[in-house]
């Protein structure tokens, strides 16, 4: 059987396809092209006020890039009300293979230390495409997704990709589009350029929700 390698990965974004395994012990990476896509309208993005001054207060020291096999790796774990995941070991060594590239990139949030939330995804022009996301500490993952978003909206993303529609997401604004509609937005931002790094590594909370309240 021809194995699937990180080029194959980055075809697979580029036509609206990403993978998934059936479970964590199963070697197996099916392709997955849903009639529905959710996404995050970048400038629609709704930030709920009691986060927003969570975001403010710097309760966590939120990082990007230095811990992305840990993130990875914390997404895959079982946790109550998610016993199974679709994260196997041949999808961590591609995405590894990606942030090795600088293709994919982790957004952490510590406290003390210790690493208790956080999300990983990948990065083609100017779409991001979110994979997973963990909590260990409340609404530690809800201010990676802020930072996240402060990020694309700062560095000129065009598409923020969710993959599925969750009720968890759409409290943040994400919609549930057809899958004509996601790839034309797709290739509108496949063919532009955009900058992760647009905001320091370490942003801090005001200057997080200075970007997100900016026009696009």
């Amino acid at each position: 059987m021809q194995t699937f390698t990180v080029e194959d990965l980055i075809a697979c974004y580029e036509r609206g396809v990403f993978p998934m395994a059936d479970a964590r012990d199963d070697d197996r990476i099916f392709l997955i092209d849903p009639e529905r896509r959710g996404v995050i309208p970048l400038h629609m993005f709704h930030l709920p006020r009691r986060l927003a001054r969570t975001v403010r207060a710097d309760l966590f020291q939120v990082r990007v890039d230095t811990a992305f096999e840990a993130v990875i790796e914390n997404c895959a774990e079982a946790r109550p009300g998610r016993l199974e995941t679709w994260i196997n070991a041949p999808i961590q060594a591609l995405y590894h293979a990606l942030y090795m590239r600088g293709m994919a990139h982790s957004v952490e949030c510590w406290r003390d230390g210790r690493l208790v939330g956080g999300l990983y995804g990948v990065t083609l022009g100017a779409a991001f495409f979110g994979e997973s996301m963990f909590s260990v500490e409340r609404d530690a993952s809800k201010v990676a997704l802020t930072h996240l978003v402060a990020r694309l909206k700062a560095g000129r993303f065009r598409l923020l990709d969710t993959q599925f529609m969750t009720e968890h997401l759409a409290q943040f604004g994400a919609q549930d589009i057809s899958r004509n509609e996601y790839r034309r937005r797709l290739g509108g931002a496949l063919g532009r350029e955009a900058d992760f790094y647009h905001l320091p590594a370490y942003a801090g909370g005001d200057q997080v929700l200075q970007a997100i309240s900016q026009a696009s």
